[in-house]
């Protein structure tokens, strides 16, 4: 018996030491899980709103102060002078001088004519002398009874949108046969070749055959121009704009 007994005793305690040994190999194997630490944390950014374009200035509606001027160089300007009776005479603008063949032919349209360069004048409002010819008894006479005009009478030119209005203070005549005559007629200031104009002036000019011929002066030049010009010379006092339009070309 006491054999057995001591057995027994041997074999409980061999296992409480197995059960020991077991528990404590697996509370020393295992370690307890460490966190892993995740992405990095940034704050966030407002994602980039596409341009719509709201911040851009709207295109401006077209407005008359963006349209182009009327070039005098190019564009006809229409003369009215009411107290002869001339309502819109279109004037066309050309390069050359008074009364050259350029400008005999388009006064021979019944129109007047404007020469502009060296040996012309300026445009409509500008400071020099805006030089305009047309017939007096020819293709229509439009300017037949340019002579009657007075000092203190209004002559209109209206180019494009715009109204020029001078008024005449003094007649002067040329002559065809006179080279002096011709550069004081064709002079930036009217009558004194050389001197710098301040203002602008306008000269009409027309011819003077029923005077020349009641003086007996038959003179012709190879365009059948008399020898005389009567000229009426102007200066601008007021410039406007209009809603209408000078005639086309």
């Amino acid at each position: 018996m006491a054999i057995t007994r001591a057995v027994s005793t041997a074999l409980t305690i061999g296992l409480l030491l197995l059960v020991t040994a077991s528990a404590g190999a697996d509370t020393l194997g295992t370690s307890p899980p460490v966190p892993h630490p995740g992405p990095a944390r940034t704050s966030a950014s407002p994602a980039a709103t596409p341009d719509t374009g709201s911040s851009a200035a709207a295109p401006s509606s077209p407005s008359s102060s963006s349209l182009p001027a009327a070039d005098p160089r190019s564009d006809s300007a229409a003369l009215s002078i009411p107290a002869i009776g001339v309502s819109d005479l279109a004037v066309v603008p050309y390069a050359g001088t008074t009364d050259d063949w350029p400008g005999t032919r388009i006064q021979d349209r019944g129109v007047a004519a404007s020469p502009y360069g060296d040996q012309g004048g300026v445009g409509p409002g500008e400071t020099g002398n805006y030089l305009v010819t047309a017939h007096r008894l020819s293709a229509g006479g439009p300017l037949r009874d340019l002579p009657a005009l007075g000092q203190g009478d209004t002559v209109r030119v209206e180019l494009g949108s715009t109204v020029f209005t001078y008024k005449i203070t003094e007649t002067r005549w040329t002559s065809f046969r006179s080279a002096r005559s011709l550069a004081e007629q064709r002079a930036a200031v009217p009558g004194s070749p050389g001197e710098v104009p301040t203002q602008a002036m306008i000269t009409i000019s027309t011819c003077a055959t029923p005077e020349d011929n009641a003086a007996g002066n038959f003179w012709r030049d190879d365009k059948n121009n008399p020898e005389h010009r009567i000229d009426k010379i102007g200066v601008l006092t007021s410039v406007e704009r209009s809603a209408g339009s000078g005639p086309s070309r």
